[in-house]
């Protein structure tokens, strides 16, 4: 069945699929595609103009610059989630309400560098952590309780790796408008 037009509105480029198992040339994509998002992010972001930050990929949806920072603070979520899952065992993870977050004066009007240069160095870090992890790290698992159940690090780097494209995907499209 084709996906309607709300769903390739919000999900432009599809809904994440979860891997079935470890897969060392899975979890390679994901670095790699967390590793390029900071230059990606900064090569579609940085020649807007103020109004340009205002546009939206959908009616109803984030801005650019609500997006924008979403990815940021989703990421540093993200990496303090890998730092706890390596460092003990299963630990629950803290949710935290994106929506909110979103609100925020820092995310609706807020001075874009910051978050540029936080996810630059934020992914510097990360992704130096990525590369030194083989499969046992990959295995080990964080509990996450709104979906009540522990997620292994090479699910969540898939995660990771497809949520940044999928945001800068929704960029793309309300630049695009």
């Amino acid at each position: 069945m084709e996906p309607s037009v709300p769903e390739i509105q919000r999900y432009p480029i599809g809904r994440f699929s979860r891997p079935d198992g470890y897969s060392a040339s899975a979890v390679k994509l994901a670095i790699a595609s967390i590793d390029c998002l900071p230059r990606k992010l900064l090569a579609v972001v940085s020649n807007l103009s103020p109004s340009d930050w205002e546009r939206q990929y959908r009616p109803g949806s984030w801005t650019i610059r609500q997006v924008a920072n979403h990815i940021v603070d989703a990421n540093v979520n993200n990496y303090t989630r890998f730092k706890f899952a390596l460092t003990e065992d299963n630990p629950t993870i803290k949710p935290y309400l994106e929506d909110r977050w979103s609100e925020l004066p820092d995310a609706r009007t807020g001075d874009m560098r910051p978050a540029v240069d936080l996810i630059s160095a934020i992914h510097s870090k990360w992704v130096q952590t990525l590369r030194t992890m083989g499969e046992p790290e990959f295995r080990r698992t964080f509990f996450h309780p709104q979906q009540n159940r522990s997620v292994p690090l090479f699910e969540a780097a898939a995660l990771y790796g497809w949520h940044g494209d999928h945001h800068l995907s929704q960029i793309r499209v309300a630049l695009d408008k």
